[in-house]
């Protein structure tokens, strides 16, 4: 999520982490994502308590101040230790407490058991969404209403998906923060994955695979990165025989046509 300062986030998360193991995890996802929303909409409030030239015990009683009684007490530490934290940016504050919002509805997922329906949700919607421009339409208009967006997902989503599904596909739809919907949804489809410790892979097949497919791709790809993965598979009728699969910016390609791209650049050297 964006250039965030490795050692100011670790130091956050810890907090957060110290927090949130007693928190209503739903209830504090939604909290978070209500604070980043306010420190993009309040621009002189964000350049207040990102400011490094302030002092930190400062900052953080500004926010005690603002936030206590309103949101609960693992939101206020939370908000507490971010602004705190020293960033690079100005726009980071938002970044990390949106970050920790996605965790702590990923956190909420996993409790009940649901953390891999939720990443599969999340991949599945933003292959709905590439496939039906109307939808997109409606849910990237900057000048709809956010509460009418909400309302065509709750329409469309609930009951369906799983809460952390829905709540996370919400913060996406209603506060873009400047991604595409499309881009929105791979981000936090990732941060989902690595609560699970998992590599995504994005497999693109012209033909829906079994189970049994799965399993073995999924041993095979185990085996070579170390590590568990989670299959999204796309189906994608300009697939020409075999398959291919990307894992961050590496791509395993099986497929005719990669096969003969590949002899191209190899006659082309």
């Amino acid at each position: 999520m964006r250039g965030l300062s490795r050692t100011s986030l670790a130091e956050v998360e810890e907090r957060f982490n110290a927090v949130a193991g007693s928190a209503d995890l739903g209830t504090l996802s939604d909290e978070l994502f209500e604070i980043a929303d306010l420190l993009d909409r309040e621009h002189g409030l964000r350049r207040a308590l990102s400011d490094p030239a302030r002092p930190a015990e400062q900052k953080a009683q500004t926010v005690r101040v603002l936030l206590e009684g309103k949101v609960s007490e693992a939101a206020v530490a939370t908000t507490e230790a971010a602004v705190s934290a020293r960033w690079s940016r100005v726009g980071d504050l938002a970044d990390v407490l949106e970050r920790l919002g996605v965790i702590a509805a990923a956190a909420e997922a996993e409790s009940r058991r649901r953390l891999g329906d939720v990443e599969d949700e999340l991949f599945r919607f933003g292959r709905i969404v590439a496939a039906t421009p109307e939808l997109r339409r409606a849910l990237s208009d900057a000048a709809a209403p956010q509460e009418g967006k909400r309302e065509l997902l709750r329409s469309l989503l609930d009951g369906k998906v799983a809460q952390s599904s829905l709540r996370l596909i919400n913060q996406v739809v209603t506060h873009p923060r400047g991604r595409s919907l499309e881009s929105g949804l791979e981000e936090f489809g990732r941060l989902v994955a690595q609560q699970s410790q998992r590599l995504v892979a994005v497999v693109r097949s012209a033909v829906e695979l079994t189970e049994e497919q799965k399993q073995r791709l999924s041993a095979w790809l185990r085996s070579s990165y170390g590590r568990d993965v989670h299959l999204n598979v796309e189906v994608d009728k300009r697939v020409l025989g075999g398959f291919s699969v990307r894992i961050g910016d590496e791509i395993i390609d099986t497929t005719i046509v990669g096969r003969i791209e590949e002899v191209r650049r190899r006659l082309a050297g």
